[in-house]
């Protein structure tokens, strides 16, 4: 399992042409997902009239050359090692989700494009970074799941208290978990494997194809509101917010001394 290449083996049931224009179809409807999602919620309208709003506030012009470096410290501390995460356990949990789903994507990408069949080699640490990938998703977004959430650590909520936020996580896990079970059978011979297989599509289905429904959209509007929250900060359009500590008697401020009763 770890050295073999799943889909290769698997075209001897069904050819890599329907597995690469499944892949195809996939990336098409998370395209389209996307654009429905910010035509439906406006998030475009909203993001450029903000910007506009913004920009009439600024008190200083932000240079090119530091617009650029605003770009790269959004990507590296927001983007690359997911830095709005102020929770250490959420934002690990979050890193390895993220990276786990990256490898495994790509390499099944690379896959089912470049090494269909057994009759081309598949280098063995493909598949061994789609395995870890796949693991690592599982440990990242189920250690969120059931240990980090905040109506279940917080609010004491049963982890299997479901509500249409968890739609990605959740189509997410279901589809990683699946294509490794899937791939195990797989590779030992098991008879359920068309079994695992089936359920391993529906899932993956449902991960790409709800995405106007669920937080899969976020991954590409996050980058750009952490970007002109940065470019707001740096040309003075943010200053004239009121900072929370300013009225330190509202609501219980960090500068009060708490209260025991």
């Amino acid at each position: 399992m770890f050295t073999s290449n799943p889909f290769a083996e698997l075209s001897a049931s069904i050819p890599p042409t329907v597995m690469q224009t499944y892949i195809v179809v996939m990336a098409l409807l998370v395209a389209g997902g996307a654009l429905f999602d910010m035509l439906e919620k406006k998030s475009a309208t909203y993001f450029f009239n903000n910007w506009r709003n913004a920009k009439s506030k600024e008190t200083r012009q932000v240079g090119s050359g530091e617009m650029v470096s605003l770009a790269i410290h959004t990507a590296v501390v927001d983007g690359l090692t997911s830095g709005e995460f102020c929770d250490p356990r959420r934002r690990i949990s979050h890193l390895l989700t993220m990276y786990g789903f990256l490898a495994y994507l790509i390499t099944t990408v690379i896959m089912v494009f470049w090494y269909p069949t057994p009759a081309t080699p598949t280098p063995a640490i493909l598949p061994q970074l789609w395995t870890l990938g796949a693991l690592s998703v599982c440990l990242g977004g189920y250690w969120f799941w059931f240990f980090i959430r905040v109506d279940v650590a917080a609010e004491g909520n049963s982890p299997f208290r479901v509500v249409r936020a968890d739609l990605f996580i959740l189509s997410l896990l279901a589809s990683v978990t699946l294509g490794l079970v899937w791939a195990y059978s797989q590779a030992t011979g098991n008879s359920w494997t068309n079994v695992f297989l089936g359920l391993y599509l529906i899932a993956t289905t449902v991960l790409f194809g709800s995405v106007p429904w669920s937080k899969f959209s976020h991954m590409f509007f996050k980058p750009a509101a952490a970007f002109q929250k940065r470019v707001e900060a740096a040309n003075g359009s943010r200053s004239n917010l009121p900072s929370p500590a300013d009225k330190p008697e509202i609501f219980g401020s960090a500068r009060q001394q708490p209260r025991h009763y």
